[in-house]
């Protein structure tokens, strides 16, 4: 950046390497809006800056909002998607297609570190001794399988460290049960116990018809003994070995781990304005071992493309980032863009050769297709879910700008205060970005120099240390806001607007003016009071906002309470000790009684006297005068 402090993009451009790198865009707050990756960062980045006349109207829109940008130039091509994708996850920018969830799946570990090893539910894959299977698409999969291979070939539950612990406590209930041999007992040798491990394995491996046959017998030989008990058992363990094998459909005879992912996109409009937002689903199957174990959806938005194949090509990048387990083979609908650099960085997160394949026919075909009409189906069942939502937040917004008269209210940031008769005041700030709120940037604040129930200086110091905080290059506090909503009217406004003019700020400020009945009926902005549908979805937001707010300031203030960090008020008040503090509680039962009482009728309450009386009085009243 020159010296000046001034980004002239047009010098900037000319400045750029032919290098590969990741460059990034910025808005006039600073915020990042946009993160892509170039073999060559001088071609790429220009093409943002010439004429439009080929670009969607989301490119447009970003490129309006681009203040500056910035680069990191990489070795390789590889090395610069490796960045774009930790910048993405890191920094969520606007503009980028973004992954919605962010969820883990589990796994089965068999400790095979262990002397005694153990069968257990994981959320990630470790390098060490274990042996893992999965990942399954839900807990309950794990569950029911850990539950059943326990059962089968009594493999322990517990967590003690053997052999150490050998005969150090009593078996466990799973002992008394039948379901484990004790080996914390010793009374299953470590070659035993491998032996039946080893099965195990081999079960979890989908070797099932072994165990099937040999339970089938048990079962027969204990009727014809008229065992009963002993039939029933074996009876419902092999139900429920047919009940859990058959969620896992075969899909392959080559018994490879693969994923089957297709998308299903669809375009919303914002509002009655020309720009528009993409959503789409992508449907993920999970093959493992050549069984089908599962399937899962990921909602995805994108403010850049509708392309379906480089949605396709976001997600791949997202998911397998944070994902510990890439299978070898990836089947797709459709061809992406880049896809012999995708494999090239899935080979090096997998630590072996990842193949991605289009099938054209036969059973993996079909499989493709499976998959690509479940991602429409879940599009479609949630389109009305999320045109809702949109109408909500972004559509909200744009109803609170169009009100307001103002270029961009994207990020707003609201204040509460909370105290019980002006003691122990607290503040929040919580911030709303684009119609959600944004829980990583509420602030909560102890009033340190205001005493008593004064809201207009509470609130005042609370802004003061927000934004000189933000002066100062507070990275807590670096975020600006586009407008202010304020949960009183015009002296509300009028202290927030005194603390920006005297900080140097220039931020809209608007208030919520409120009827009779201490219900929000208009907006106080530019010195007078603007009405609001109370119907509208931008009035809805402006709600939950002070909702919000209140929420929080009243949370904080209860845990300040509960871990006894706030006293009585009257402890406050001078010539009042305990023993007249405990005989006013009694004569009035509450601080707000007490306060609403006289001074002859505090001066009557016993171990009280006419000059005590009137401290108390004039503590709650001196705000009032």
């Amino acid at each position: 950046m020159p010296m000046d402090g001034q980004f002239i993009i047009e010098e900037e451009l000319k400045k750029l390497p032919g290098s590969p790198g990741v460059y990034i865009m910025r808005n006039a707050r600073d915020e990042i809006i946009y993160v892509g990756k170039a073999v060559s960062l001088k071609n790429r980045v220009r093409q943002y800056f010439q004429s439009t006349r080929n670009k969607s109207p989301k490119v447009v829109r970003m490129v309006s909002q681009i203040d500056h940008f910035e680069y990191i130039v990489t070795d390789s091509e590889l090395e610069a998607l490796v960045l774009e994708s930790n910048l993405i996850k890191e920094n969520r920018p606007r503009y980028n297609t973004m992954l919605k969830d962010d969820k883990t799946y589990p796994y089965i570990c068999v400790t095979l570190g262990e002397e005694f090893p153990r069968i257990i539910m994981a959320r990630s894959m470790k390098k060490d001794k274990s042996k893992y299977y999965g990942p399954y698409p839900t807990a309950g999969a794990v569950h029911d399988m850990i539950d059943l291979v326990r059962k089968l070939y009594k493999i322990r539950s517990c967590s003690r460290k053997l052999p150490e612990s050998i005969g150090k406590e009593r078996p466990c209930l799973n002992y008394h049960i039948g379901q484990c041999d004790a080996p914390c007992q010793g009374q299953v040798s470590a070659e035993a116990y491998r032996e039946r491990v080893s099965r195990a394995l081999s079960f979890l491996s989908g070797n099932t018809k072994d165990e099937i046959d040999a339970l089938t017998e048990k079962m027969q030989q204990a009727s014809i003994e008229m065992r009963y008990e002993d039939a029933a058992a074996a009876r419902d363990l092999i139900n429920s070995i047919q009940i859990i094998t058959e969620r896992q459909k075969i899909t392959a005879s080559d018994g490879d781990d693969r994923d089957v992912i297709a998308v299903a996109v669809d375009t919303l409009k914002e509002g009655n304005s020309s720009y528009s937002r993409t959503e789409a689903v992508a449907q993920v199957y999970f093959v493992r071992e050549g069984r089908l174990i599962g399937r899962e959806h990921f909602f995805l938005t994108s403010e850049d493309t509708e392309d379906p194949a480089e949605i396709l090509r976001s997600f791949i990048t997202q998911y397998y980032a944070g994902t510990p387990f890439v299978p070898g083979e990836l089947m797709l609908e459709r061809e992406v863009p880049e896809q012999e650099l995708l494999e090239e960085w899935l080979t090096a997160r997998r630590g072996s050769h990842v193949k991605i394949r289009i099938p054209k026919k036969g059973m993996k075909e079909k499989l493709v297709e499976m998959a690509r009409e479940n991602a429409e189906n879940a599009l479609l069942r949630d389109r009305e879910r999320m045109q809702r939502e949109e109408r909500r937040t972004s559509g909200a917004v744009k109803e609170i700008e169009e009100l307001l008269s103002i270029p961009c209210a994207s990020r707003m940031e609201a204040y509460d205060i909370s105290n019980i008769s002006g003691f122990e005041s607290v503040g929040s700030m919580i911030v709303y970005d684009r119609g959600r709120p944004k829980r990583t940037d509420y602030r909560k604040f102890r009033i340190k120099t205001v005493q008593g129930p004064n809201d207009y200086a509470s609130m005042e110091e609370v802004l003061t240390r927000r934004f000189m905080r933000a002066k100062e290059g507070s990275a807590a506090f670096a975020a600006l806001p586009d407008i202010i909503l304020m949960d009183g009217g015009k002296g509300q406004v009028h202290i927030a607007e005194k603390v920006l003019d005297s900080l140097g700020l220039s931020i809209p400020v608007a208030g919520m003016v409120k009827d009779d009945y201490h219900r929000t009926r208009g907006i106080w902005y530019g010195d007078r009071e603007i009405p609001i549908d109370r119907n509208s979805e931008g009035f809805k937001l402006i709600t939950r906002i002070q909702d919000e707010a209140h929420r929080f300031a009243i949370e904080y203030h209860r845990l300040l309470r509960s871990k006894g960090q706030v006293h009585s008020i009257l402890d406050d008040i001078d010539g009042v000790g305990p023993a007249r503090r405990k005989a006013l509680m009694k004569a009035f039962g509450s601080a707000e009684a007490i306060r609403a009482a006289s001074v002859d009728e505090l001066a009557e309450v016993p171990s009280m006297n006419r000059r005590a009386a009137a401290s108390v009085y004039d503590f709650f009243h001196r705000e009032e005068t």
